[in-house]
């Protein structure tokens, strides 16, 4: 099946992600924060990538879209952005009025079916 890697920095939730799509047959790779999530992209070209937004700092998960998207061939890698901004204090920081590079958002907790169905639906985009 695919590799995917989960940027983020809460390690249950690293976890429990791992669990739900390694039984469902794909390779999972993690980081922390979002500098070595960008060398994991570079390194290993994942099929798609998980990521939070608020890790090492507020909008590391921006950076990090951001980044992917300046790279032609990092572009192209779909990115499910799943993340509990909306319930915190940093919610007004997070762009609205701008282009994100990410291919869907869903706030956390996120059931393992709808996981499961998002990452199908990315996955057969790219």
């Amino acid at each position: 099946m695919a590799t995917i890697l989960v940027v983020d920095d809460d390690p249950d939730f690293v976890e429990a992600t791992r669990m739900v799509l390694e039984r469902a047959g794909h390779r999972v790779e993690s980081a922390a924060d979002g500098d070595v999530g960008l060398r994991k992209v570079h390194d290993g070209r994942p099929d798609l990538v998980i990521l939070d937004v608020i890790m090492k700092t507020v909008l590391d998960g921006l950076y990090v879209s951001q980044q992917m998207a300046s790279v032609p061939e990092q572009a192209r890698i779909p990115i499910l952005m799943v993340t509990s901004i909306a319930n915190s204090d940093y919610a007004a920081l997070f762009p609205t009025d701008e282009y994100i590079h990410i291919d869907e958002f869903v706030s956390k907790p996120i059931a393992p079916d709808d996981l499961l169905k998002r990452v199908s639906r990315l996955l057969a985009k790219g």
